[in-house]
């Protein structure tokens, strides 16, 4: 069954185009094409990259995080208390009303000092600044390596300047090996990402996070095994470009360098929404629908590759919308707020309020009472209602 399922699924009509099968795309001695399984060592050298990943953030980015000045807030510790602890590590970290109350008659504390627990419960989990800033640190040196490596490799390659290029004697185009390692050190990136995901920072767009790797692990190996190489090469560059920009703006928003933080915000906008919704589109998409029609009929490599790339598009819109969100209200207010993806950590001004809140409901209380014991009934004997102003004087009603 396997070895059936195996011959299935290496059919060359979903690999490659009508007329060509894989004696082929047979190797000789000046002759190399990708593998399959030359994806395999993706594997272990992601492996490698998570080990200096964790030697990097040690020995350079932490230290390096000190001597910049990003400090760590000081966050309250949630108190041991079993019964919460259970609820929060087996139901959910953010409680309803009817359970904070439920909880509350469980410990026998007020419902508010509940809400402070979970509240600084949820903190504790959070993760510090010092970790934010080695993990933008880290792909921030990746993200520069990879882009200058890609425009080294691609600099004098025909298909980098003229797009119709990429399909020239396609798929018989041979693997150069400068183009292994460069597709190596991608996906062995992306599947570091993967083993690294429950570790890292987690925001807002998450789940759309986990597509993205998906999609790109997907694409990088699907477009390996089709020789679709030389449009995979630029569709790694472009990412890559924008990318340069985004880690160091938010190195600088952990420093509270603001104005520089700003720029570096506008810039990355800018290459963002110019090579992922104009130079993407153009130099992808419309490459791989129309101008490899002009090569070959499409196949189903030709439609699964045209839809990995349309998902990735999808996702560049998605976060368009919210880099241009950011940018028009760093035009209205003059300055660039927190990352709109990041999960906002709760201070104790909830505390704060909390305590205002007591103070007032006090005030009322005491009020009421002055009110009330300065209230004299007005039957008979006691007619008058007096209350007493701060000269010590008394005014009747």
């Amino acid at each position: 069954m396997a070895r059936s399922l195996y011959e299935w699924l290496w059919q060359h009509e979903f690999w490659l185009p009508p007329g060509i099968t894989w004696e082929d795309m047979q190797e000789s001695e000046d002759t190399h094409y990708p593998q399959p399984r030359d994806l395999l060592l993706s594997i272990p050298f992601a492996l490698i990259l998570v080990v200096i990943r964790c030697a990097f953030e040690r020995a350079i980015a932490l230290p390096l995080s000190t001597k910049l000045g990003v400090r760590d807030k000081q966050r309250p510790k949630a108190q041991p208390n079993p019964v919460l602890e259970t609820f929060y590590s087996t139901r959910r970290k953010n409680p309803e009303e009817g359970e904070l109350i439920s909880l509350a008659k469980q410990c026998d504390l007020p419902v508010r000092k509940v809400e402070k627990w979970f509240r600084r419960r949820r903190n504790m989990d959070r993760p510090s600044l010092s970790k934010k800033f080695c993990e933008a640190c880290w792909r921030f040196a990746f993200y520069i390596i990879s882009f200058f490596t890609g425009l080294a490799v691609l600099y004098d390659k025909p298909w980098l300047w003229d797009h119709r290029e990429c399909w020239t004697g396609y798929p018989q185009q041979p693997l150069q090996s400068s183009l292994f390692w460069y597709y190596m050190l991608e996906l062995s990136f992306y599947w570091s990402l993967v083993f690294t995901l429950p570790f890292d920072v987690k925001r807002k767009d998450f789940k759309e996070q986990i597509v993205h790797h998906a999609a790109t692990i997907f694409l990088i190996s699907f477009s390996y095994c089709a020789n679709y190489i030389r449009i995979g090469t630029l569709v790694m560059v472009i990412h890559d470009a924008s990318d340069c920009f985004l880690e160091p703006t938010k190195l600088f928003n952990y420093m509270k360098w603001k104005k520089t933080c700003d720029s570096l915000f506008m810039i990355f906008s800018a290459v963002f929404l110019i090579s992922r919704l104009v130079i993407y589109p153009y130099t992808v998409l419309y490459n791989t629908y129309y101008y490899s029609m002009e090569i070959f009929q499409p196949f189903f490599g030709y439609y699964f590759v045209n839809v990995l790339l349309v998902i990735l598009q999808l996702l560049h819109v998605f976060w368009s919308c919210l880099i241009i969100h950011m940018v028009y209200k760093f035009i209205l207010q003059g300055t660039m707020e927190k990352d709109m993806r990041s999960d906002t950590e709760e201070s104790d001004k909830d505390e704060e309020r909390d305590k205002i809140r007591e103070k007032d409901k006090n005030g009322i209380t005491y009020f009421s009472n002055v009110a009330s014991n300065g209230y004299i009934q007005r039957n008979g004997s006691e007619p008058l209602n007096r209350t007493h102003l701060t000269n010590g004087h008394a005014k009747e009603r």
